[in-house]
C-alpha cells in the first residue's frame, strides 16, 4: 500500500485518481496558463467557427435526368423511368428513388442513407448507369447525373428594381454584377433570375427567299456556318511561329448583313437581301420577375410593382455565411455609381450570412445569461465565493466544448448552441460537488491546523469515484441519441456529443481547476472559530424547518408523497387532453415563406402572373410584410425546403412563386407560423376563382421532407385503385387539420401515390378485400 505525502510533510492515506489529480495541479504554475489557453482557445473557436442557418446534413441526392424527344408521360414513364429506377435500387446504400415523368423527360431522384460520403454516391451512381448504356432504348439519351446537396442553397439574394429599367436593362447590369460577386472569395455559384436576354432576331421576307430559290433552314444553316471561327494550322516565319484562324463570331448586327446566304444567277444573296428586317434587343419573355414594397416597409397597402432581376449567391462547403454575406454587400456598396447605375435599386432579399450571426448572437447572450443565472443559483445556496469557483469552471469546460465543434468540423448554428446552453445544466454538477465538499472539509474542526491544500486534496478525493461514475452515468444516457438514424440523427447529433463532450471536460475541470480555485477564493475558512462548528446558514435552517415534520409525522410524509403523484399523473395529462402541443421540434420564427402557386395544364404565362399579382396585392395589405417578389414562369430564391422538393425545377408557364418577407422577428409580435396560418385561408379564397392550388410553404423547423406523409395504395386493379384513391382523397380533404392532398399515378398498372402535408385519420369506407390491395 503506497502512502502519498501532503504539501506539508505529514503522510496520509493514499489517494485515488481524483485525489492524485488534485494534488499534482493545485500548488501547480501550469494550471493558469491551461485555464487561459483553453479560454483563448474557445475564443478562437466562436470566431473561426462557420456560422450557418441549419445543420449540415449529408445526405447525398442525386438527380439523374433522361430525355426522350417526342415521347408521352406514359411513354416516357415505361421505358425510361421504370428500367432507370430497377437500376438504380440496385446501387449500395441507395435508401429512396423517387421519379417524375414528364413528356420528353424524365426525372429520378436517388436518396441515399445519411452519412453515406457524397464522393462514393456519386461513383456508385455513376458506374451503375454507364455501365449499362447498351440497355438504353432508342430514343432516350444518356442520362445527366447532377448531385444536390444543402451548399447548394444560396445565402444572399440581391433583387434589382427601378422606375425606369425594364427587364433587359436590368438584367445586362445584373449579368455585370454578377461578374464582380463571382470573385469575392468562397462564393460558389451564382445565378441570374428574371430578366430578358440579349437576342438578334432575324425575320426573312418569304417572297424575297423564294424568289432567291432559298428556305428558312438553307438560312439558319448558312448564318450557323458564317457565326464560328476555327483553328487553321501555324506557320513559321522570322523566327516565330504563328496560329492561323479562320472565321469570326458576330459582334454587331450590322455584320449579319454581309453574310452571303446563297447564290442566285451567279451573283451571291446577302442576308440583308433576303431579310424583312434585323432586330437587336430583348428576348421574347419567358418568364416575369416583379418586386413591390408592402405596408411593412411604406406604410401604404398600394405599392407598385417593378420589373426586376434577382441575382443569387451560394457559398462553398465549410465557408462562413456571414463573412461572405458581409463581404459581398461591400463589395456591391463599391459599385455604386460606376457598374451600378443610381436610379437602380438594390434590396437584399435574403441574407443567411445575417440571419445566423443573429441567432448566434442571441444563443451565446443566453448562454452568458444561463451562466450568471447558474452562478446567481450557486452564490445563494453555498455563497459568492464558492459560486466564484464554479463560475470559473463553467467558461472553461464551454470554451473546451467550443473547440471540439470546430475541430469536429461542425459550425454555429440553433442546434450546436442549444447543445452547450443544454449542456450548463449538467456540468456544473461536478464543480458544485466538488466546491460544496471542499467548503465541508474547510469547516471540519479536526482540519483547523492542516493545510488548506491538504484539505482540498482529500476533500477532492473523497468524492471522486462517486463524481466520475455520476458524469459517466449522464454521459450514457445522452450519447446514444448520437446513433439515431435518419435525417434527425445527424440534425441533433450536436447535442449528445456536445452535452457528453462537455460532461468530460466538466469532470477534468472539477479536478483541475476547482481545486486550485477554491484554494484562493476560500482563504477566509483559514481563519475560523478554534473550538465548535459554524453556525448554520439561513438556507440550512430553511431547510432543516421543511424537512423535519416530513421526516417525524407519517401523515405529513404520506400527504406529500401523495401531492407528487397527483402532480406528476396532472402533468403527463396534458398530453392526452390535448392541453398542450407535442411535437419534435418547435417552429421556427422565420422571417419568410413562399407561397406556390400552380394553375391548370395549359395556362399561359401572362395569365398565372396576374393571378399571382392577385395574391401579391393582398400580401402587400399585411403590416408584417416589408416586401415580395413574384416569380412566374421561373423559379425563386430556393431554401433548404426547396432544395429537398425541388422547387428550383419549376418553369413551367402554369407554375409562379412569391417569396414573401417579414419584419424582423425582433420588430414583430406575432410568430412566422401564425401569420402564415393566418394568410392561407384568404390566399386560397383568392386563387380558387382561376383554379389555382396554393401552398404556403414554411421554412421548417428541422430537416425538410417530400411531404409530411405519403399514403400508397397498391393493387393489380387499375380502376379499383382509382376509385379507392378518389375516396381516401375526399376523406382526406373533409378531415380537419389537413393543408393539402395531391394524387399521382406513379405506375397505372401497380401503385398509386398520394402526397399530404398533414393528416390525422385514415380511410375506412373501402375493406381490403374489395381493393384487392393493402394500405400503407
Amino acid at each position: 500500500m503506497n502512502d502519498s505525502v501532503s504539501n506539508s510533510g505529514f503522510v496520509t492515506h493514499t489517494l485515488r485518481a481524483a485525489g492524485r489529480v488534485a494534488h499534482i495541479f493545485i500548488q501547480s504554475k501550469l494550471t493558469p496558463l491551461a485555464i487561459g489557453a483553453a479560454l483563448l482557445l474557445g475564443a478562437f473557436s466562436i470566431l473561426q467557427t462557420p456560422r450557418e442557418e441549419e445543420p449540415q446534413i449529408v445526405v447525398p441526392m442525386l438527380d439523374v435526368f433522361v430525355q426522350m424527344p417526342g415521347a408521352s408521360a406514359e411513354e416516357v414513364a415505361q421505358r425510361a423511368t421504370v428500367p432507370m429506377e430497377k437500376l438504380l435500387r440496385e446501387v449500395p446504400g441507395v435508401e429512396y428513388v423517387y421519379s417524375i415523368s414528364h413528356p420528353g423527360l424524365s426525372l429520378v431522384i436517388v436518396r441515399f442513407l445519411v452519412g453515406t460520403k457524397e464522393e462514393d454516391a456519386i461513383v456508385k451512381t455513376y458506374n451503375k448507369l454507364y455501365s449499362n448504356f447498351d440497355r438504353i432504348p432508342q430514343g432516350v439519351s444518356q442520362p445527366i447525373i447532377k448531385a444536390r446537396s444543402i451548399d447548394d442553397v444560396p445565402i444572399l439574394s440581391l433583387t434589382l428594381w427601378g422606375n425606369n429599367n425594364d427587364a433587359y436593362t436590368l438584367r445586362r447590369i445584373a449579368a455585370e454584377l454578377e461578374h464582380y460577386i463571382k470573385q469575392s472569395d468562397d462564393v460558389s455559384e451564382t445565378t441570374i433570375i428574371g430578366g430578358q436576354n440579349r437576342r438578334v432576331r432575324v425575320i426573312l421576307d418569304t417572297q424575297r427567299i423564294a424568289a432567291y430559290g432559298l428556305t428558312p433552314s438553307s438560312v439558319v444553316a448558312q448564318l450557323g456556318a458564317a457565326n464560328e471561327r476555327t483553328q487553321a494550322g501555324s506557320f513559321a516565319r522570322n523566327n516565330q511561329e504563328f496560329q492561323v484562324e479562320a472565321g469570326n463570331f458576330f459582334m454587331r448586327p450590322e455584320e449579319l448583313q454581309q453574310v452571303v446566304v446563297g447564290v442566285h444567277a451567279g451573283r451571291p444573296v446577302y442576308l440583308r437581301d433576303a431579310a424583312a428586317k434585323i432586330e437587336d434587343g430583348p428576348a421574347e419573355p419567358d418568364n416575369y420577375v416583379l418586386f413591390a414594397n408592402a405596408k411593412g416597409t411604406t406604410g401604404s397597402s398600394a405599392n407598385p410593382e417593378y420589373p426586376a432581376v434577382t441575382i443569387t449567391v451560394a457559398k462553398r462547403k465549410g465557408a462562413n455565411a456571414t463573412w461572405i454575406a458581409n463581404g459581398v454587400l461591400h463589395k456591391v456598396d463599391g459599385l455604386r455609381g460606376n457598374t451600378l447605375p443610381k436610379d437602380v435599386n438594390i434590396t437584399v432579399t435574403r441574407n443567411y450570412g445575417e440571419t445566423a450571426k443573429d441567432k448566434s448572437d442571441e444563443l451565446l447572450k443566453h448562454l452568458f445569461i444561463a451562466t450568471l443565472s447558474v452562478t446567481l443559483l450557486i452564490a445563494l445556496a453555498l455563497g459568492w465565493r464558492e459560486s466564484g469557483v464554479v463560475l470559473l469552471a463553467i467558461p472553461v469546460t464551454l470554451a473546451l466544448t467550443l473547440a471540439i465543434f470546430y475541430f469536429y468540423g461542425y459550425t454555429l448554428n440553433r442546434v450546436t448552441l442549444f447543445a452547450l446552453i443544454f449542456s450548463i445544466g449538467i456540468l456544473v454538477d461536478d464543480a458544485i460537488v466538488v466546491v460544496e465538499n471542499i467548503v465541508r472539509h474547510f469547516r471540519l474542526p479536526e482540519n483547523r491546523s492542516r493545510s488548506l491544500a491538504d484539505v482540498a486534496v482529500e476533500a477532492v478525493d473523497e468524492v471522486g469515484n462517486p463524481t466520475i461514475l455520476a458524469t459517466f452515468t449522464v454521459i450514457a444516457a445522452i450519447l446514444p441519441m448520437a446513433f439515431v438514424r435518419g435525417l434527425m440523427g445527424p440534425y441533433m447529433r450536436p447535442i449528445p456529443v456536445g452535452a457528453s463532450a462537455a460532461m468530460v471536460f466538466s469532470l477534468f475541470v472539477a479536478f483541475l481547476v476547482s481545486p486550485w480555485a477554491a484554494l484562493r477564493l476560500l482563504r477566509n475558512y483559514a481563519d475560523r472559530p478554534e473550538y465548535g462548528h459554524e453556525s448554520e446558514g439561513w438556507t440550512t435552517r430553511f431547510y432543516r424547518r421543511v424537512m423535519n415534520p416530513l421526516i417525524l409525522y407519517p401523515m405529513r410524509r404520506w400527504f406529500f408523497l401523495g401531492s407528487l403523484v397527483v402532480l406528476l399523473l396532472a402533468a403527463a395529462a396534458f398530453v392526452p387532453f390535448k392541453w398542450v402541443q407535442v411535437k419534435m421540434l418547435p417552429f421556427d420564427n422565420k422571417s419568410e415563406f413562399q407561397v406556390i402557386i400552380d394553375m391548370p395544364d395549359g395556362t399561359p404565362l401572362e395569365q398565372t402572373t396576374r393571378v399571382a399579382q392577385a395574391l401579391g396585392r393582398y400580401l402587400g395589405e399585411q403590416p408584417e410584410v416589408i416586401n415580395y417578389q413574384i416569380y412566374a414562369g421561373t423559379s425563386g430564391p430556393y431554401n433548404f425546403n426547396g432544395l429537398v422538393r425541388h422547387y428550383f425545377l419549376r418553369h413551367q408557364p402554369n407554375q409562379a412563386d412569391i417569396q414573401v418577407n417579414l419584419l424582423s422577428r425582433h420588430e414583430r409580435k406575432v410568430q412566422s407560423h401564425d401569420i402564415a396560418r393566418k394568410l392561407r385561408p384568404e390566399l386560397d379564397r383568392i386563387g380558387a376563382p382561376f383554379g389555382a392550388r396554393i401552398k404556403v410553404a414554411e421554412v421548417p423547423p428541422g430537416p425538410p421532407v417530400l411531404e409530411t406523409l405519403v399514403a400508397e395504395v397498391y393493387g393489380p386493379d387499375h380502376k379499383c385503385q382509382q376509385e379507392l384513391a378518389a375516396k381516401i382523397k375526399k376523406v382526406f380533404q373533409e378531415t380537419p387539420g389537413v393543408v393539402d392532398v395531391d394524387w399521382y399515378v406513379e405506375d397505372p398498372q401497380t401503385k398509386y401515390d398520394m402526397k399530404l402535408d398533414r393528416i390525422r385519420v385514415l380511410c375506412k369506407e373501402y375493406p381490403r378485400r374489395k381493393s384487392r390491395g393493402h394500405y400503407k
